[in-house]
């Protein structure tokens, strides 16, 4: 004979299971977004700042199979600030009509493309986070920087400053800001929710490149 008493019970607590893993899949799919509007200490509008959002409680990743271009044009690196997940393979194609003679010396990734035309057979791979200068070893004033994070939720802020990454789980993250001109790191840890803003002033430094040199007649590469 059933007992409709329990059979009430058991009811009730399987309803009440079922809506606790419901709520909980729910939060684990919360996602949110990041705002952030960055200048100097002048008010200015900074370019090229590059902004990541790092989970605090950190699962393991795969490296992923990504890849990227830094071009050279008119003797210039393009872009001149380049930010990647780490196992991203980056392209280092010549579009000048002279030579060019990439490299790195940075600790995070050393690396040397000797005196090349069009684009090397085979990319650079940029497998561990950190901090990567490049440099030319024909025209001393290019210059250009890759940022390699371990985090999918990264930006470069725009000619406005401005920085949007959406789709970010909720939860704690540590934010850091990067700028080759920055005077000193920016480091924070927040909670992301439906929708993070912050206005931020970078201190920089001003900005000192080598001059570019004009052609001279005994110039054997044209700068």
């Amino acid at each position: 004979m059933f007992n409709l008493a329990s059979m009430t019970f058991v009811s009730a607590k399987t309803l009440f299971l079922l809506s606790a893993i419901v709520g909980s899949t729910n939060t684990l799919a919360q996602r949110g977004s990041a705002s952030l509007s960055l200048t100097d200490q002048k008010g200015v509008a900074l370019t090229d700042a590059v902004v990541t959002f790092s989970a605090v409680a950190k699962h393991p990743t795969e490296l992923q199979e990504n890849k990227a271009v830094i071009d050279q044009i008119n003797k210039e690196f393009e872009p001149q600030v380049s930010v990647v997940q780490a196992g991203t393979a980056i392209s280092f194609p010549n579009n000048d009509n002279i030579l060019h003679h990439v490299y790195s010396f940075s600790k995070t990734k050393s690396f040397d493309l000797p005196l090349y035309a069009g684009t090397p057979s085979e990319p650079v791979v940029f497998d561990t986070p950190g901090l990567v200068t490049l440099g030319c070893n024909i025209h001393d004033w290019m210059r250009a920087y890759v940022v390699v994070v371990d985090t999918p939720f990264y930006e470069i802020s725009n000619h406005n400053g401005s920085v949007e990454i959406s789709d970010i789980p909720y939860g704690e993250y540590v934010l850091e800001v990067w700028h080759p001109r920055q005077r000193q790191p920016f480091k924070d840890t927040v909670n992301i929710d439906e929708g993070y803003s912050l206005n931020l002033e970078i201190a920089t430094k001003p900005q000192l490149r080598s001059r570019r040199h004009s052609s001279g007649k005994g110039s054997r590469y044209k700068p």
